[in-house]
């Protein structure tokens, strides 16, 4: 097969002589040829067609425009009504109807015509008789750099994916979408600053040595984080000192600690325990919460409580203080008065349905980005799912490294055209990374030098164009649900669990993490943390969609790209950074946002 490039596209245009505008060109017949899940060749051929029946067309973007319109998408429409029939006769059941009606055509052509020498019968197709080339190409060949023909031998695309409703419907909605137009600046990505706010230096750039940690070196990390938060609490309330936790005292007592659960099992109101930092005293206390009229609690949250210890051997707790957010990013850059909203889309894989592993989702992306020219792409992993029933049952015929460098080498040619920014983050559940948190950004050493791409860790802190955006593939949603305990609160969940990560100013504030979650405590003290409260909380789950405001920060749920067989959402947001209020108050930089079905 071909490599999909501009090199190869330019020499294939050599060969018959055709003259083109400029490179323009070249990367916008390299975007057409994925979209329409043509060869170079195959596209060259149809173009030559084309331009022989307009009396020799140029070879220009306006003219790619028309063809694309007049030739293409007519060709798309019938391949997609061939490709559905193809799907539908891919059973063995069906295959065999279909050889046999073939062979019922072929003895009702013979009773018309002489019998030749041999006979014109159709062999049965067994190991000792192979099938012929005839009947092979039946069966649709791969024409496209992400057909999974080459690494898969189930080539059959997701009957429930192609078959989905709802394509394009708007399920959430935030901010003043009135009238507004989902699409990028007039030449996207151009004059967008995008880079890791803490700089190079301080972020996770490349993978580093794990499995080994001692706990003290655990213990040490979570020492530290109770202690900075409790000088957060102290300052914001005017405490003067914390008692220690398992003091006899007659009188209320405020007390720092951490919150565990007093067995292995999940956390619940009779199971709470205080954990204090070695500076009250290191020890540990059951919590009667029964006094208290709302809580919201989970393993691993440092609070600050109010109440009494008469024996030292529980606390009756009659107030509960939650930690405070860190400040939003202040740009010392002045804002130009006529400057363009940014248009920002987000996508969270897996970018393939769960039976078959063809990249069909990806490519219905690729469509959308082109369509809606955003300035920033956020697409997080897994990109090769590790969780994939193909995968899981060992049924690839190439390694994960070369379908996920094909996968990324596919966006990142199909987008070419549109100059948009992408940024990449890695998952847990991407085979071929590391299994660790933090995670180390991807490796791709053929795109180091593209300006356009930015590989980044999980999770990470962004500043673009003055904009703060948190981002996190780890479903910390998902794992946080199972375990925060509530009473009173009356707000939702997902905005209890929001405000949690906030105030504990943490991408990942559970203690212990899931089973799922192999954690590098000396890492995570230095790379897991929210250095600011971001403008933007990028935090995709395999719970329902959502858009919210949370304390100021806008935290954008935008599901994932695929749910099982069928499709999933994605998210697009409207980001301008606006100056400070009349009043003095901080104006979210977040114009709108919505999630919309793929």
């Amino acid at each position: 097969m071909a490599e999909l490039s501009a090199e190869t596209l330019k020499s294939e245009l050599e060969i018959f002589g055709i003259p083109y505008q400029d490179d323009s060109v070249l990367d916008k017949m390299v975007e057409q040829c994925i979209c329409s899940r043509l060869q170079i060749d195959k596209i060259v051929l149809e173009w030559v067609a084309y331009s022989s029946t307009k009396n020799g067309l140029k070879l220009t973007l306006d003219n790619l425009e028309q063809f694309e319109h007049e030739v293409l998408n007519k060709r798309n429409k019938q391949s997609f009504r061939i490709e559905e029939t193809h799907n539908r006769t891919r059973d063995i059941n069906s295959l065999q109807d279909l050889i046999k009606a073939e062979e019922e055509e072929d003895d009702l052509l013979d009773s018309y015509s002489t019998p030749a020498k041999g006979s014109q019968k159709r062999a049965l197709t067994t190991p000792e008789h192979p099938r012929s080339k005839r009947s092979a190409a039946l069966l649709a060949s791969p024409g496209l750099l992400l057909s999974p023909a080459s690494f898969s031998p189930s080539a059959t695309p997701s009957q429930k994916y192609s078959q989905r409703g709802g394509k394009g419907e708007v399920v959430v909605t935030f901010g003043a979408v009135q009238g507004t137009r989902w699409v990028g600046r007039k030449a996207p990505g151009e004059g967008v600053q995008l880079e890791l706010l803490e700089g190079p230096e301080d972020s996770l750039r490349c993978s580093y040595k794990y499995m080994f940690q001692r706990l003290r070196d655990v213990r040490n990390v979570l020492t530290e984080k109770i202690e900075e938060l409790g000088e957060g609490l102290k300052s914001h309330f005017s405490i003067e000192e914390f008692s220690p936790v398992s003091l006899p005292a007659q009188d209320s007592v405020t007390v720092l600690g951490q919150v565990c659960c007093d067995s292995n099992g999940k956390l619940n109101a009779q199971s709470v325990l205080l954990e204090a930092g070695p500076e009250q005293g290191g020890q540990q206390v059951p919590v009667d919460l029964s006094e208290l009229k709302e809580y919201s609690l989970f393993p691993g949250q440092v609070v600050m409580m109010e109440g009494m210890n008469t024996t030292g051997r529980k606390l009756v707790a009659s107030k509960l203080y939650e930690s405070v957010p860190l400040p939003f990013y202040t740009s010392e850059v002045k804002m130009e008065m006529d400057e363009e909203p940014m248009n920002v889309l987000v996508a969270c894989g897996p970018y393939t349905p769960s039976d078959s592993l063809t990249f069909d989702p990806l490519l219905d992306l690729i469509n959308v980005i082109v369509r809606d020219r955003p300035d920033v792409c956020l697409l997080l992993g897994p990109f090769v799912d590790s969780k994939h029933e193909q995968i899981e049952k060992a049924q690839v015929t190439e390694t994960f490294e070369a379908i996920f460098t094909r996968c990324i080498e596919s966006i990142v040619d199909g987008t070419r055209s549109v100059g948009c920014h992408l940024v990449f983050v890695p998952s847990q559940r991407d085979i071929h990374h590391h299994f660790i948190y933090p995670q180390p950004p991807f490796t791709l050493p053929n795109l180091s030098k593209d300006q356009r791409v930015t590989l980044v860790p999980d999770p990470c802190t962004l500043l673009i164009d003055g904009v703060t955006f948190g981002l996190t593939s780890t479903d910390i949603l998902f794992h946080m649900g199972a375990e925060e305990i509530s009473c009173g609160t009356g707000s939702d969940r997902f905005s209890r669990i929001l405000k949690h990560m906030l105030t504990q100013r943490s991408y990942y504030p559970l203690y212990p993490p899931v089973e799922d979650v192999n954690m590098d405590y000396e890492k995570f003290q230095s790379f897991g943390q929210m250095p600011l409260t971001p403008d933007v909380l990028i935090i995709p789950s395999e719970l329902r969609y959502f858009v919210k405001d949370v304390v100021g920060c806008v935290c954008v749920n935008p599901g994932r790209l695929t749910k099982g067989q069928v499709g999933g959402t994605y998210g697009r947001l409207l980001i301008q950074r606006s100056a400070t209020s009349e009043d003095g108050k901080r104006v979210s930089p977040c114009l709108a946002a919505q999630v919309v079905k793929i």
